[in-house]
Protein backbone atom coordinates (compact mmCIF):
# COMPACT_ATOMS: atom_id res chain seq x y z
CA UNK A 1 0.00 0.00 0.00
CA UNK A 2 2.88 2.48 -0.61
CA UNK A 3 1.42 3.60 -3.66
CA UNK A 4 -1.94 4.55 -1.85
CA UNK A 5 -0.13 6.10 1.24
CA UNK A 6 1.73 8.01 -1.37
CA UNK A 7 -1.19 9.42 -2.90
CA UNK A 8 -2.97 10.39 0.01
CA UNK A 9 -0.36 12.22 1.76
CA UNK A 10 0.50 14.11 -1.64
CA UNK A 11 -2.69 14.70 -2.48
CA UNK A 12 -2.29 14.94 -6.21
CA UNK A 13 -4.39 13.03 -8.70
CA UNK A 14 -3.09 10.18 -10.78
CA UNK A 15 -3.01 10.47 -14.14
CA UNK A 16 -3.93 7.37 -16.56
CA UNK A 17 -3.51 6.22 -20.36
CA UNK A 18 -6.75 6.41 -21.86
CA UNK A 19 -8.07 2.70 -22.85
CA UNK A 20 -8.52 1.27 -26.90
CA UNK A 21 -12.27 0.98 -27.38
CA UNK A 22 -13.33 -2.50 -28.70
CA UNK A 23 -15.99 -2.95 -31.05
CA UNK A 24 -17.16 -5.22 -33.71
CA UNK A 25 -19.39 -5.72 -36.60
CA UNK A 26 -21.85 -8.50 -36.13
CA UNK A 27 -24.04 -10.16 -39.20
CA UNK A 28 -26.83 -8.17 -40.38
CA UNK A 29 -29.86 -8.88 -38.67
CA UNK A 30 -28.27 -9.46 -35.15
CA UNK A 31 -28.21 -6.71 -33.05
CA UNK A 32 -25.13 -5.07 -31.19
CA UNK A 33 -24.10 -7.05 -28.15
CA UNK A 34 -21.75 -5.86 -25.28
CA UNK A 35 -19.75 -8.83 -23.86
CA UNK A 36 -18.22 -9.06 -20.42
CA UNK A 37 -14.65 -8.18 -21.64
CA UNK A 38 -15.74 -4.87 -23.07
CA UNK A 39 -17.69 -4.07 -20.83
CA UNK A 40 -14.31 -4.07 -18.46
CA UNK A 41 -12.59 -2.21 -20.91
CA UNK A 42 -15.08 0.45 -21.39
CA UNK A 43 -15.47 0.52 -17.81
CA UNK A 44 -11.27 1.06 -17.31
CA UNK A 45 -10.91 3.51 -20.07
CA UNK A 46 -13.58 5.68 -18.97
CA UNK A 47 -13.72 5.51 -15.21
CA UNK A 48 -9.96 5.85 -14.41
CA UNK A 49 -10.20 9.25 -16.13
CA UNK A 50 -12.07 10.87 -13.58
CA UNK A 51 -10.77 11.80 -10.34
CA UNK A 52 -12.95 11.57 -7.03
CA UNK A 53 -12.87 13.49 -4.11
CA UNK A 54 -12.78 11.52 -0.88
CA UNK A 55 -12.51 12.23 2.75
CA UNK A 56 -8.90 11.44 2.68
CA UNK A 57 -8.16 12.56 -0.38
CA UNK A 58 -8.76 12.51 -4.25
CA UNK A 59 -8.98 9.06 -5.62
CA UNK A 60 -9.28 7.47 -9.16
CA UNK A 61 -10.20 4.19 -10.49
CA UNK A 62 -7.51 1.67 -11.62
CA UNK A 63 -7.43 -1.99 -13.30
CA UNK A 64 -7.22 -3.72 -10.44
CA UNK A 65 -10.32 -2.15 -8.90
CA UNK A 66 -12.68 -2.92 -12.24
CA UNK A 67 -11.45 -6.51 -11.89
CA UNK A 68 -12.55 -6.76 -8.54
CA UNK A 69 -15.81 -5.33 -9.18
CA UNK A 70 -16.46 -7.43 -12.07
CA UNK A 71 -15.62 -10.38 -9.67
CA UNK A 72 -17.48 -9.57 -6.94
CA UNK A 73 -20.48 -9.40 -9.26
CA UNK A 74 -19.68 -12.39 -10.99
CA UNK A 75 -19.62 -14.02 -7.75
CA UNK A 76 -23.54 -12.82 -6.95
CA UNK A 77 -24.39 -13.89 -10.45
CA UNK A 78 -23.00 -17.29 -9.89
CA UNK A 79 -24.65 -17.74 -6.51
CA UNK A 80 -28.20 -16.33 -7.64
CA UNK A 81 -27.91 -19.00 -10.80
CA UNK A 82 -27.18 -21.79 -8.68
CA UNK A 83 -29.99 -21.17 -6.16
CA UNK A 84 -32.31 -20.21 -9.14
CA UNK A 85 -31.69 -23.56 -10.94
CA UNK A 86 -31.50 -25.72 -7.96
CA UNK A 87 -34.60 -24.33 -6.50
CA UNK A 88 -36.59 -25.05 -9.89
CA UNK A 89 -37.11 -28.57 -8.51
CA UNK A 90 -39.42 -27.49 -6.32
CA UNK A 91 -41.74 -26.23 -9.41
CA UNK A 92 -41.05 -29.26 -11.76
CA UNK A 93 -43.40 -32.45 -11.92
CA UNK A 94 -42.31 -35.36 -10.07
CA UNK A 95 -40.43 -37.60 -11.76
CA UNK A 96 -39.88 -35.15 -14.59
CA UNK A 97 -36.69 -35.74 -16.75
CA UNK A 98 -35.44 -32.39 -16.02
CA UNK A 99 -36.49 -32.50 -12.26
CA UNK A 100 -34.56 -36.22 -12.10
CA UNK A 101 -31.42 -34.59 -13.48
CA UNK A 102 -31.50 -31.47 -11.26
CA UNK A 103 -32.16 -33.65 -8.49
CA UNK A 104 -28.94 -35.40 -9.22
CA UNK A 105 -26.71 -32.73 -9.43
CA UNK A 106 -28.23 -30.21 -6.36
CA UNK A 107 -24.77 -30.76 -4.31
CA UNK A 108 -22.92 -29.54 -7.61
CA UNK A 109 -25.57 -26.38 -7.56
CA UNK A 110 -24.74 -25.94 -4.21
CA UNK A 111 -21.25 -26.13 -4.13
CA UNK A 112 -21.04 -23.34 -7.05
CA UNK A 113 -23.91 -21.33 -5.12
CA UNK A 114 -21.44 -21.20 -1.98
CA UNK A 115 -18.63 -20.80 -3.93
CA UNK A 116 -20.05 -17.69 -5.81
CA UNK A 117 -21.06 -16.39 -2.40
CA UNK A 118 -17.77 -16.92 -0.62
CA UNK A 119 -16.55 -14.82 -4.01
CA UNK A 120 -18.32 -11.63 -3.59
CA UNK A 121 -17.93 -11.81 0.57
CA UNK A 122 -13.99 -11.61 -0.08
CA UNK A 123 -14.37 -8.98 -2.54
CA UNK A 124 -17.01 -7.10 -0.82
CA UNK A 125 -16.05 -3.09 0.29
CA UNK A 126 -18.20 -2.62 3.73
CA UNK A 127 -16.31 0.77 5.09
CA UNK A 128 -16.22 -1.67 9.20
CA UNK A 129 -14.07 -4.37 9.36
CA UNK A 130 -15.57 -5.77 11.80
CA UNK A 131 -18.90 -6.22 9.36
CA UNK A 132 -17.06 -7.91 6.70
CA UNK A 133 -15.37 -10.49 8.94
CA UNK A 134 -18.35 -11.23 10.67
CA UNK A 135 -20.39 -12.02 7.71
CA UNK A 136 -17.37 -13.97 6.79
CA UNK A 137 -17.19 -16.05 9.24
CA UNK A 138 -20.65 -17.13 8.84
CA UNK A 139 -20.27 -18.13 5.66
CA UNK A 140 -17.20 -20.53 6.65
CA UNK A 141 -19.37 -21.55 9.77
CA UNK A 142 -22.15 -22.32 7.00
CA UNK A 143 -19.79 -24.25 4.83
CA UNK A 144 -18.50 -26.39 7.67
CA UNK A 145 -22.11 -26.76 8.82
CA UNK A 146 -22.90 -27.93 5.49
CA UNK A 147 -20.16 -30.18 4.96
CA UNK A 148 -20.58 -31.70 8.57
CA UNK A 149 -24.33 -32.35 7.62
CA UNK A 150 -23.52 -33.80 4.26
CA UNK A 151 -20.74 -36.13 5.43
CA UNK A 152 -22.19 -37.17 8.51
CA UNK A 153 -26.20 -37.31 7.58
CA UNK A 154 -27.33 -37.00 4.57
CA UNK A 155 -24.52 -39.18 2.42
CA UNK A 156 -24.99 -42.14 4.97
CA UNK A 157 -29.11 -41.56 4.45
CA UNK A 158 -28.50 -41.70 0.42
CA UNK A 159 -29.97 -38.50 0.15
CA UNK A 160 -28.01 -34.78 -1.41
CA UNK A 161 -27.41 -32.52 1.40
CA UNK A 162 -31.03 -30.33 -0.05
CA UNK A 163 -32.91 -33.32 0.68
CA UNK A 164 -31.69 -33.83 3.51
CA UNK A 165 -32.37 -30.64 4.61
CA UNK A 166 -35.97 -30.31 2.91
CA UNK A 167 -36.83 -33.54 4.93
CA UNK A 168 -34.71 -32.86 8.47
CA UNK A 169 -36.07 -29.34 8.94
CA UNK A 170 -32.85 -29.12 11.87
CA UNK A 171 -30.46 -29.38 9.45
CA UNK A 172 -31.10 -25.73 9.18
CA UNK A 173 -29.13 -25.26 12.11
CA UNK A 174 -26.05 -26.21 10.20
CA UNK A 175 -26.53 -25.01 6.85
CA UNK A 176 -27.86 -21.55 7.95
CA UNK A 177 -25.08 -19.55 8.67
CA UNK A 178 -24.38 -19.71 5.21
CA UNK A 179 -27.60 -17.78 4.48
CA UNK A 180 -27.05 -15.27 7.09
CA UNK A 181 -23.86 -14.47 5.37
CA UNK A 182 -26.25 -13.90 2.33
CA UNK A 183 -28.73 -12.12 3.94
CA UNK A 184 -26.42 -9.61 5.10
CA UNK A 185 -24.77 -8.85 1.95
CA UNK A 186 -28.21 -8.05 0.35
CA UNK A 187 -29.15 -6.21 3.39
CA UNK A 188 -25.45 -4.00 2.94
CA UNK A 189 -27.01 -3.65 -0.82
CA UNK A 190 -30.41 -2.40 0.07
CA UNK A 191 -28.97 -0.13 2.41
CA UNK A 192 -26.28 1.56 0.17
CA UNK A 193 -27.89 1.99 -2.67
CA UNK A 194 -31.84 1.96 -1.72
CA UNK A 195 -32.21 -1.36 -4.01
CA UNK A 196 -35.96 -2.79 -3.40
CA UNK A 197 -35.52 -6.39 -4.15
CA UNK A 198 -32.40 -6.41 -1.89
CA UNK A 199 -34.26 -4.94 0.99
CA UNK A 200 -37.42 -7.59 0.41
CA UNK A 201 -34.59 -10.46 0.38
CA UNK A 202 -33.40 -9.36 3.94
CA UNK A 203 -37.04 -10.40 4.90
CA UNK A 204 -37.64 -13.34 2.77
CA UNK A 205 -34.48 -15.30 3.26
CA UNK A 206 -34.66 -16.04 6.92
CA UNK A 207 -38.44 -15.88 7.14
CA UNK A 208 -38.04 -18.99 4.42
CA UNK A 209 -34.90 -21.06 6.89
CA UNK A 210 -36.98 -20.38 9.98
CA UNK A 211 -40.81 -20.91 8.95
CA UNK A 212 -39.09 -24.30 7.87
CA UNK A 213 -36.69 -24.59 10.92
CA UNK A 214 -40.02 -24.07 13.26
CA UNK A 215 -42.46 -26.15 11.03
CA UNK A 216 -44.78 -23.16 11.32
CA UNK A 217 -44.92 -22.15 8.03
CA UNK A 218 -47.23 -24.08 5.59
CA UNK A 219 -45.51 -26.30 2.47
CA UNK A 220 -48.10 -23.24 0.36
CA UNK A 221 -46.67 -20.06 1.49
CA UNK A 222 -42.94 -21.64 1.95
CA UNK A 223 -43.55 -22.33 -2.18
CA UNK A 224 -44.39 -18.90 -2.66
CA UNK A 225 -41.58 -17.59 -0.83
CA UNK A 226 -38.94 -19.60 -2.40
CA UNK A 227 -40.36 -18.56 -6.15
CA UNK A 228 -40.36 -14.82 -4.82
CA UNK A 229 -36.46 -15.27 -3.47
CA UNK A 230 -35.65 -17.12 -6.77
CA UNK A 231 -37.19 -14.24 -9.11
CA UNK A 232 -35.88 -11.38 -6.89
CA UNK A 233 -32.72 -12.65 -6.35
CA UNK A 234 -32.18 -13.05 -10.58
CA UNK A 235 -33.03 -9.36 -10.00
CA UNK A 236 -30.78 -8.06 -7.55
CA UNK A 237 -27.55 -9.93 -9.18
CA UNK A 238 -28.94 -8.91 -12.49
CA UNK A 239 -29.23 -5.30 -12.26
CA UNK A 240 -25.67 -5.46 -9.87
CA UNK A 241 -24.21 -4.85 -13.96
CA UNK A 242 -25.88 -1.71 -14.05
CA UNK A 243 -24.66 0.21 -11.40
CA UNK A 244 -21.70 1.93 -12.11
CA UNK A 245 -18.26 0.79 -11.08
CA UNK A 246 -17.71 2.94 -8.37
CA UNK A 247 -20.50 2.42 -6.48
CA UNK A 248 -19.11 -1.02 -5.48
CA UNK A 249 -15.60 0.75 -4.89
CA UNK A 250 -17.13 2.98 -2.46
CA UNK A 251 -14.91 5.60 -0.91
CA UNK A 252 -11.60 4.23 -1.64
CA UNK A 253 -9.69 6.79 0.33
CA UNK A 254 -11.38 5.64 3.65
CA UNK A 255 -9.79 1.85 2.95
CA UNK A 256 -6.80 3.66 1.74
CA UNK A 257 -6.55 5.45 4.62
CA UNK A 258 -7.54 2.24 6.91
CA UNK A 259 -3.95 0.77 5.40
CA UNK A 260 -1.69 3.26 6.93
CA UNK A 261 0.42 2.92 9.49
CA UNK A 262 -0.31 5.35 12.71
CA UNK A 263 2.28 8.01 11.95
CA UNK A 264 1.28 7.76 8.14
CA UNK A 265 -2.53 8.73 9.64
CA UNK A 266 -1.68 10.74 12.28
CA UNK A 267 1.00 12.62 9.40
CA UNK A 268 -2.46 12.65 6.92
CA UNK A 269 -4.86 14.28 9.31
CA UNK A 270 -2.82 17.00 10.35
CA UNK A 271 -1.90 17.91 6.73
CA UNK A 272 -5.88 17.87 6.00
CA UNK A 273 -6.60 19.81 8.94
CA UNK A 274 -3.92 22.67 7.70
CA UNK A 275 -5.51 22.57 4.30
CA UNK A 276 -8.62 22.99 5.76
CA UNK A 277 -7.60 26.01 7.73
CA UNK A 278 -5.87 27.61 4.91
CA UNK A 279 -9.07 27.15 2.98
CA UNK A 280 -11.18 28.53 5.49
CA UNK A 281 -8.48 31.36 6.11
CA UNK A 282 -9.09 32.47 2.25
Amino acid sequence: MATGAAMLLSLAPLSVASGAKLGGRISAGISKVRTLRSVVCEAISESTQTVYRGAYGPWTIDPSDVREVVLYRSGLVTAASSFVIASSTAFLPENSWVGDQLNQNLDLFYTLGAGGLGLSLLLIHIYVTQIKRTLQALWVLGILGSLATYTFLAQPAGENLAQYTVEHPTAVWFVGPLFAALTGLVFKEGLCYGKLEAGILTFIIPSVLLGHLTGLMDDGLKTFLLGSWMALFVIFAGRKFTQPVKDDIGDKSVFMFNSLAEDEKMALIEKLEQQKLSQDMN
